[in-house]
């Protein structure tokens, strides 16, 4: 989910894009193996000479499916449907599975940057990246952004180039 490059204005060049950091996928893909199992386990237990054994198979099936969905295949998409551009102009925020809702800071109207990491995502390499903006929505909070320094620091960067006025190729 990112910028095509026919939508960069003239002069503008991706510098990174990156969706949120995997760890956000560990939960689900837990609840996968553990919903796999115990469906598993179900249809195992079901005695085949049960008059309802089918009726009974169809429900732990359509049970497992269901919370397949909620639990795992929910969480991946709204994963691979968030995406973070990060270009020589402007910061995108693209989020949605279904409806589609964009942010975009310009470098110009960036404030403040800052980068917050707990012990775990210091192991992770990723952490929760703050952008302060002169716009309507103040301060935008971004969570398990993954290499947060390199982020952090590319994005410094180019607001120190946006305010120097600077554009230069590098």
């Amino acid at each position: 989910m990112t910028i095509p490059d026919h939508h960069l204005t003239q002069g503008e060049r991706r510098i990174r894009s990156f969706h949120p950091h995997w760890k956000r996928l560990v939960v689900p893909f837990i609840a996968l193996v553990l919903i796999a199992v115990a469906a598993g386990a179900g249809l195992y237990l079901v005695p085949g000479d049960w008059e309802y054994a089918f009726y009974a198979r169809l429900a732990v099936g359509v049970i497992a499916l269901l919370l397949l969905t909620v639990w795992s295949f929910v969480p991946y998409l709204q994963w691979k449907n968030t995406g973070y551009v990060l270009t020589s102009h402007r910061f995108t925020i693209s989020t949605g599975v279904l409806n589609k809702s964009t942010d975009e800071i310009p470098m110009t109207k960036v404030n403040t940057v800052s980068s917050d990491q707990t012990f775990v995502e210091r192991l992770f390499g990723c952490g929760t990246l703050t952008v302060e903006s002169a716009g309507d929505r103040g301060q935008i909070v971004l969570r398990d952004i993954p290499h947060i320094q390199e982020v952090r620091t590319d994005l410094f960067r180019l607001v120190e180039d946006a305010s120097d006025g600077d554009d230069d190729e590098r």
